[in-house]
C-alpha cells in the first residue's frame, strides 16, 4: 500500500519541492515583486509564447474588446523563438490553437515604403530589449533606425507610443489587409490630418467560417506630414480612400527631426464606424502615461482579489500569472453606448449589462466558468445573458462563438453546463427559466438547416438509441466540427451535460424533464464494453469499432479512451463499478497515471511520460495534462477513496506551470489552463462541471485569501490554510471547516456563502482523512441527488 512507503514519498517530496517551486530560468521579462509590492509585479506575460502556448505578451485590460500585441509571425499571433515584429495588432485570443485575430497590425518604420507584405517590411527585435507587464507592453526595434515600441489599452483602445530617430521620413503603417486569418475585404480612409479609419472582414478559425466585420479609428496626437495607402504592391502617396480584397492598408508619415515621439490611440468596434468613433471619445482622451497608469490599477484590483501566503517567487509568479490569463476572456462585445452586433447581424443594445463575446466553451466550462464565477460573479452574470442572448437573436445557443458569428468548432454540448454552473453558483437570478427554455431546446433538438449552428448535431440518433454512432470523416453541412466524427466522446458529453440540465430541471420544479435528462445521463453506460473494460465508440449499425485496444481507439475528440473512461463526473460511482469496483478502478488510475513513477520522481513524470507535445492526442494511455478531456481526471480518486492520490498527481500536474515561456501545457485556450492551475494551487476544484462541487486537495500555499462580492457572498471573505504545506508534507491529516471538522472531500458553493475558513492540516504521509464511505462527491442526477436550493438563492 502506498501509504507504507515512507521513504519513497520523502524522497518525492524532495524532488517535487525542487520542481514545484523554482524548475525553470525565468524570462528576462519577468519582474521579482518585494514583499508586499504590487501584485502586477509578479506577472510575467510571457509565459505561454514558446512551445505553442500561443499567448500573447501584448497590453489589454480585464475582459477587454482590445487585446493590443505584437505579431510575429507565429499563427496565434506572437512567438518567443521569432525575432521580427510584423505589426501591433489590435485583437487577440490567448491560448488558441488556430490562427484568428490580429486585425490592423501597426508597424513604424523610417525611409520609403517599398514594401507593403508585412512579412517583408517587419522590423527585427530581441528580448533583451523587451518587457512586458499586466497592460504595458514594449519593445525596441533594431531595424529602421532603431524605434522604441509602446503598448497600453483600454476596455476598447489600445494606445502606441513610438519614439523614432530623427528623421522626416517617420512612418506608421496601417495593415489592414492582413491578419492571423483570412480576410475578405477592407477599406481604409484617411479622414482628415489626425485621422484613419478602416473597415476589416474576415473570417476562419481552424475551419472556413461565417465572416465577422470590425471597425477601426486611429486619432494620432498630431498632424500628418503626409500620408497614402497601399493596394498590393503599389503605393499611393496622397490617396484617401481605399477599397481591396488582398494586401491593403494606409500610412501617415511625420517629420521626428526636432519631436522624435508619436502616439496613437485605435479604437475598434464590431457595430460600425460610429461605434469606434464613440469608443475612441469614451476612452481614448487620457495621455498615454495615464492610461497605462489606469491599465495597471486595473490589474491590481483584479489580482488582489486573491492573495497568497508561502511558496517561494517563482511559484508566487507562475500563481498570479496563471490568475492574469484567467481574466482575459471572454471580451467586451459592447461599445461604450452599450450596442453591439448579435449573432442575427443585427445591431442591439444591452441595457442594464455589459454584452461579452468569445466562447471557447469546450474548454472553459470545465474550469475558467467556476473561477471567475467566484471571483468576478458580476462579469460572470453578464457573460451568462450574453449567451442567453444568442439564443434569443440567432435562434440557438453557441459552440464556439468569435466575435459575432458562431465557428461550430469542437464537439458535444459545452453550453449546457456552462449555463448550469451559472445557474447553480446564483448568476441567473430572474432569467432561471429563460434559460432553462433555451437549454431545453438544445438539449432535445437540432437547429433548423437556416441557423448556423450546428449544436447538438446528433441529438436524434442519439435520443433514439442511447449513443451518437461514430461516423468516420463525417462533415456536417455546415461549418465547424462534426458530432458524428467524434460519436465516442460527443456521447460521453452529451451525457454529461443531461445531468447537469436534470439537477437544473428538479431545482425549478420540471419534475418529469428531470426524470428523463437523468436517464439519459446514463447513456455513457452504452458504450462500455465488458470485454475490454473500456468505453468504445459504436457504428451506425450499433456495432463497436475502431481497435479494442483502449489507446487506438477511435471517435474521441482530442484523446482516447484511456483518457475519456473518467470523464463521467456526473456518476462516478456508476463508472466505477463498470469497472470492477474501487480497488480495480485505482489500478487503473495507477497505470493511467504512472503513479509508483510519479512517487520517484513527480517532475519527471510529468514531463517525460505524461506529456508528449501540445497536439500529440492520440494512441495514448496515459494522463495528458495539457488537454481538456483530463482535466478533471486527477480528482477521480476522491471516488476511489485515495484523496491522498489526487495531490500528488495535482502537485505533479503543477509543476508544469512555471514562470518562463515554456511553463504552459499547451494551449491556454482562453484561461482554462491557467484557471486549473490557479483553482489547484488553492486546493479546491470544480469537480462536477456544472454544478456547485468543488472537490479538495491540498494547497501548495500556506494561506491564501479570496475577496469576494459580498453580493453573492456575505462574508465578502474567505481563507483557505494550509500552515506548513511543502512537495514533503502534502497530504491531509484533517481538514476543518469554520473550525468545524470536515471530512468530505468536497464543499459546496452554499457552504462557502456560509463560512469563512478551510483549513487543512498537513503531514508528510497520508492519512484517513476523506476515506469514508461518504466523502467523495454523490452522483449528480436523478431524484436523490443533492437538492439545496438555498446554496443559490
Amino acid at each position: 500500500m502506498p501509504w507504507l512507503r515512507r521513504t519513497r514519498l520523502r524522497t518525492a517530496g524532495t524532488v517535487l519541492a525542487a520542481a514545484l517551486l523554482g524548475c525553470a530560468l525565468t524570462a528576462p521579462a519577468a519582474q521579482a515583486a518585494p514583499p508586499g509590492g504590487p501584485l502586477t509585479d509578479l506577472v510575467n506575460p510571457f509565459i505561454g509564447t514558446r512551445n505553442d502556448g500561443n499567448t500573447y505578451p501584448g497590453a489589454a485590460v480585464p475582459f477587454g474588446m482590445v487585446q493590443l500585441s505584437p505579431d510575429t509571425g507565429h499563427y496565434a499571433g506572437y512567438g518567443w523563438d521569432d525575432d521580427h515584429i510584423r505589426g501591433f495588432s489590435a485583437v487577440h485570443l490567448s491560448g488558441v490553437g488556430c490562427g484568428i485575430g490580429g486585425d490592423l497590425p501597426v508597424l513604424p518604420t523610417t525611409g520609403d515604403i517599398t514594401e507593403t507584405d508585412n512579412a517583408k517590411y517587419a522590423a527585427a527585435y530581441g528580448h533583451d530589449d523587451e518587457s512586458a507587464r499586466p497592460g504595458y507592453y514594449r519593445v525596441g526595434l533594431k531595424s529602421y533606425g532603431g524605434i522604441t515600441a509602446e503598448l497600453t489599452a483600454t476596455a476598447r483602445t489600445g494606445k502606441q507610443r513610438y519614439t523614432f530617430p530623427a528623421t522626416d521620413r517617420a512612418n506608421v503603417l496601417l495593415d489592414a489587409g492582413q491578419s492571423l486569418h483570412r480576410m475578405v475585404s477592407t477599406r481604409v480612409e484617411v479622414l482628415d490630418s489626425r485621422t484613419i479609419r478602416t473597415t476589416i472582414t474576415g473570417r476562419g478559425f481552424c475551419q472556413d467560417t461565417e465572416p465577422y466585420t470590425v471597425h477601426t479609428l486611429t486619432r494620432f496626437d498630431r498632424p500628418f506630414a503626409s500620408y497614402g495607402t497601399w493596394d498590393g504592391d503599389k503605393v499611393t502617396a496622397g490617396s484617401r480612400d481605399s477599397t481591396a480584397t488582398g494586401r491593403h492598408g494606409a500610412y501617415a508619415r511625420f517629420d521626428t527631426r526636432t519631436d522624435r515621439t508619436v502616439e496613437a490611440t485605435t479604437a475598434i468596434s464590431y457595430v460600425d464606424a460610429a461605434g469606434a468613433a464613440g469608443n475612441l471619445r469614451a476612452e481614448g482622451g487620457r495621455s498615454f502615461d495615464r492610461t497605462r497608469a489606469a491599465a495597471d490599477a486595473a490589474w491590481e484590483h483584479r489580482l488582489a482579489l486573491v492573495r497568497t501566503q508561502g511558496g517561494d517567487q517563482p511559484l508566487r509568479r507562475t500563481f498570479h500569472s496563471a490568475l492574469y490569463r484567467s481574466f482575459l476572456a471572454p471580451n467586451i462585445g459592447s461599445d461604450a453606448d452599450g450596442r453591439y452586433t448579435g449573432w442575427d447581424q443585427r445591431v442591439h443594445r444591452a441595457e442594464g449589462f455589459t454584452y461579452y463575446q468569445n466562447w471557447s466553451l469546450w474548454d472553459t466550462y470545465r474550469t475558467q466558468a467556476q473561477l471567475l464565477a467566484l471571483l468576478a460573479p458580476g462579469e460572470s452574470r453578464d457573460m451568462a445573458l450574453s449567451v442567453l442572448r444568442i439564443d434569443k437573436e440567432s435562434g440557438w445557443l453557441p459552440k464556439w462563438g468569435y466575435g459575432t458569428v458562431e465557428t461550430n468548432v469542437m464537439t458535444g454540448d459545452p453550453v449546457t453546463p456552462f449555463l448550469t454552473n451559472a445557474y447553480q453558483q446564483g448568476l441567473l437570478r430572474g432569467h432561471e427559466e429563460e434559460a432553462y427554455a433555451a437549454l431545453r431546446k438544445n438539449a432535445d433538438g437540432v437547429p433548423p438547416a437556416g441557423s448556423p449552428a450546428v449544436g447538438r448535431e446528433a441529438n436524434a440518433p442519439y435520443m433514439r438509441g442511447g449513443f451518437v454512432p461514430y461516423l468516420k470523416d463525417h462533415r456536417p453541412p455546415k461549418a465547424g466540427d462534426s458530432d458524428f466524427a467524434q460519436g465516442a466522446s460527443a456521447t460521453l458529453e452529451y451525457a454529461l451535460s443531461d445531468a447537469m440540465l436534470a439537477r437544473m430541471a428538479r431545482d425549478l420544479g420540471h419534475g418529469a424533464d428531470a426524470d428523463r435528462y437523468a436517464a439519459r445521463s446514463r447513456n455513457y453506460r452504452n458504450l462500455f464494453d465488458g470485454s475490454t473494460g473500456f468505453f468504445r465508440a459504436r457504428d451506425a449499425r450499433g456495432a463497436f469499432a475502431g481497435p479494442a485496444d483502449p489507446a487506438k481507439s477511435v471517435g474521441f475528440h482530442e484523446g482516447t479512451s484511456w483518457q475519456y473512461q473518467w470523464l463521467v463526473p456526473q456518476d462516478l460511482p456508476g463508472v466505477l463499478e463498470l469497472i470492477g469496483g474501487k480497488d480495480k478502478a485505482d489500478a487503473r488510475l495507477d497505470s493511467f497515471f504512472a503513479y509508483p513513477q510519479l512517487l520517484a520522481d513527480p517532475a519527471r513524470t510529468a514531463r517525460k511520460v505524461w506529456v508528449n507535445g501540445p497536439y500529440d492526442y492520440y494512441n495514448a494511455d496515459k494522463y495528458n495534462p495539457q488537454n481538456e478531456p483530463d482535466l478533471i481526471a486527477p480528482y477521480t480518486y476522491l471516488s476511489t477513496g485515495r484523496p491522498w492520490k489526487t495531490t500528488d498527481v495535482v502537485h505533479a500536474a503543477l509543476t508544469l506551470f512555471t514562470d518562463a515561456p515554456t511553463g504552459m501545457t499547451g494551449n491556454d485556450d482562453l484561461g482554462t489552463m491557467s484557471a486549473w492551475m490557479v483553482l489547484s494551487s488553492m486546493g479546491m476544484f470544480p469537480v462536477q462541471p456544472g454544478t456547485d462541487t468543488w472537490g479538495l486537495s491540498t494547497p501548495v500555499f500556506d494561506r491564501v485569501d479570496l475577496a469576494l462580492d459580498r453580493r453573492y457572498y456575505p462574508s465578502g471573505h474567505f481563507t483557505v490554510t494550509a500552515p506548513g504545506t511543502s512537495a514533503a508534507d502534502r497530504y491531509a491529516q484533517s481538514v476543518r471547516l469554520d473550525g468545524a471538522d470536515h471530512d468530505r472531500t468536497y464543499v459546496t458553493t452554499g457552504e462557502l456563502r456560509a463560512a469563512r475558513e478551510l483549513s487543512f492540516t498537513v503531514g508528510p504521509k497520508p492519512s484517513a482523512w476523506g476515506t469514508g464511505p461518504h466523502a467523495a462527491p454523490p452522483p449528480v442526477a436523478g431524484p436523490a441527488s443533492r437538492q439545496r436550493p438555498a446554496d443559490r438563492r
